[in-house]
C-alpha cells in the first residue's frame, strides 16, 4: 500500500511498506537534471552528483562509503535529464542510519575545493571515454538531431567547456538554488514502519525553507525533413540510432507506446531482432528504445551493422517501421506484447529498489502514483488500432533522424536520400 504525504516546506514522502523483506531501499529525488541546465554550466547536475560523495558538514567520503558498505548494503547516485537520485538498499534494521547519511549528501555537502578540481579531471575523462565507445556515442549525436539547441539536444555529462568552467562557487550556488525542499521527494521500500520514516524526515528536513519548485525551458519539435549526422570513425562495424520525436510521459497512448517498443524490438521476439539478426544476419545487436520526458519524448532504434550492409540494413528497418504504422499488428504479438509488459513489471516490483525507483521517479515527476493493478487495468484496454496509431503518429518520414557512426566518409547526401 502506497502512502505519500507532503511536509509544510513542500517536501514529499512516498513509501511502499513490503512485509517479509529483510531489505529497505531508499531514496532522495531532486526534480534537477541536464534540462534544467544552460549551454554556460551543462553538467552541473552530475557533477554536483559526484561531489556530495565526497563528503559533509558531518561525514568524509571515507564515512558515507564505509557506514553503508560496513553494514552489507550499497550506496549510488544519478543524474538525468529531469532527474538526480542518491540512493540506498540496506538491511532494514539500520534506515535511520541511511536516511541521515543520504540526507546530508543533499543537505549538507561540503563541496571541498581540492576535490572540485580532482573530479573536473575525472569527468573530462569519463567525457572522452563516451566518445570512443561508438555505441553509446552515437546517441549523444542523435539527441542533437531531435532537440537542436535544446538542453535535451547535449548530454547530461555536458561538454569538455562546460566542464572546465565549474567552479566551488557555481556548485554550492546550483545546491542551494535547486536542493530545495519543493523539489525533494524522499521515496522509500521495503521492510519499513512509515510513521517512523515520517519522524525522521521531518526531524530532517523540516527546519530547510519553502522555495519555489524549478522549472525547465519547454521542447518543441518544428522538424520539417529528414535529418542525417555522420561521425566518421575507423570502426569494425557501423552503429546507428534512428529517431523520431515521440509522446510526453503522460500522454494518452503512452501504454500503446510501450508496447510498439516491445513489438519492434524490445525482446529476441521482437520483429526487428527476427528480421535484422535472425534471418537476414546483417546485425548483432538490433532492438528499440523509448525516452520520456515531462513535454517530449523519442522512439530509437539502435543496431551495430556490416560496414558493407548499412543501406540494406536501413532499408529494412524502414520498412518494418512502414508496415506496422500502415497494419493491425496480429492478435498473437498483441498478446504476448500486454503478457511481457506486465510480466515485466510485476517481477520488478518483486525488488525493494526496484519498487523504490518506481514511487519515486512517479511523485517526482507525476506527483502522484499508480498501483500496479491500475496500471494493469489500463495496459489491459489498450486495443490494436492504438498501437497503429501510435505508430502512425511517430513515424513520420518528414521527422526521421539518423545518426551514424563508422567509415562513412561523404556519404551523407546517400543516407538523406534513402529517407526520403
Amino acid at each position: 500500500m502506497y502512502r505519500k504525504e507532503q511536509l509544510d516546506n513542500g517536501l514529499r514522502l512516498v513509501t511502499n511498506a513490503m512485509p517479509g523483506r529483510s531489505s529497505l531501499s531508499l531514496g532522495i529525488w531532486i526534480r534537477t537534471g541536464g534540462r534544467y541546465e544552460t549551454a554556460q554550466n551543462k553538467g552541473i547536475s552530475h557533477f554536483l552528483e559526484h561531489l556530495v560523495f565526497k563528503g559533509t558538514a558531518k561525514y568524509s567520503c571515507r564515512q558515507i562509503k564505509e557506514s553503508i558498505e560496513g553494514i552489507g548494503g550499497s550506496l549510488n547516485g544519478f543524474t538525468s535529464e529531469e532527474l538526480t537520485c542518491y540512493l540506498v538498499k540496506i538491511p532494514a534494521d539500520y534506515m535511520g542510519r541511511a536516511l541521515d547519511i543520504l540526507s546530508q549528501m543533499v543537505v549538507n555537502p561540503s563541496i571541498p575545493a581540492q576535490e572540485v578540481e580532482k573530479e573536473k579531471h575525472v569527468i573530462l575523462e569519463e567525457l572522452k571515454m563516451y566518445k570512443d565507445l561508438p555505441q553509446a556515442y552515437v546517441y549523444d549525436l542523435l539527441d542533437e538531431l531531435l532537440w537542436p539547441g535544446h538542453p535535451l539536444g547535449s548530454p547530461v555529462i555536458g561538454t569538455a567547456e562546460s566542464v572546465s568552467a565549474v567552479t566551488r562557487a557555481t556548485l554550492r550556488s546550483f545546491q542551494q538554488r535547486f536542493y530545495n525542499p519543493a523539489n525533494i521527494v524522499v521515496s522509500a521500500a521495503g521492510n519499513l514502519d512509515h510513521a517512523k520514516l515520517r519522524a525522521q524526515v521531518k526531524k530532517t528536513f523540516s527546519h530547510i525553507p519553502e522555495n519555489d519548485r524549478s522549472a525547465f525551458a519547454p521542447a518543441s519539435c518544428r522538424q520539417g525533413k529528414p535529418q542525417v549526422k555522420v561521425f566518421v570513425k575507423d570502426t569494425e562495424q557501423t552503429h546507428m540510432a534512428l529517431g523520431f520525436s515521440s509522446f510526453r510521459r503522460e500522454h494518452p497512448l503512452r501504454h500503446a507506446l510501450a508496447m510498439l517498443h516491445i513489438i519492434l524490438g524490445a525482446n529476441m521476439s521482437s520483429r526487428l531482432f527476427n528480421e535484422i539478426r535472425e534471418k537476414r544476419g546483417l546485425a548483432y545487436e538490433i532492438g528499440t528504445a523509448v525516452k520520456r520526458f515531462q513535454d517530449t519524448g523519442a522512439f530509437i532504434v539502435h543496431a551495430g551493422i556490416d560496414n558493407r550492409k548499412v543501406h540494406e540494413a536501413l532499408k529494412l528497418i524502414i520498412k518494418e517501421l512502414a508496415k506496422i504504422r500502415s497494419a493491425f499488428v496480429t492478435e498473437d504479438e498483441f498478446r504476448r506484447a500486454k503478457d511481457f509488459y506486465i510480466g515485466q513489471l510485476r517481477m520488478a516490483l518483486e525488488d525493494t529498489m526496484e519498487h523504490m525507483l518506481w514511487i519515486g521517479e512517479s511523485v517526482a515527476a507525476l506527483d502522484k502514483i499508480k498501483t500496479l493493478n491500475e496500471i494493469v487495468k489500463e495496459v489491459s484496454a489498450v486495443r490494436r488500432q492504438d498501437i497503429r496509431e501510435a505508430a502512425a503518429q511517430i513515424f513520420d518520414s518528414r521527422k526521421i533522424n539518423l545518426a551514424l557512426i563508422g567509415p562513412l566518409k561523404g556519404r551523407e547526401s546517400a543516407f538523406l536520400k534513402e529517407l526520403g
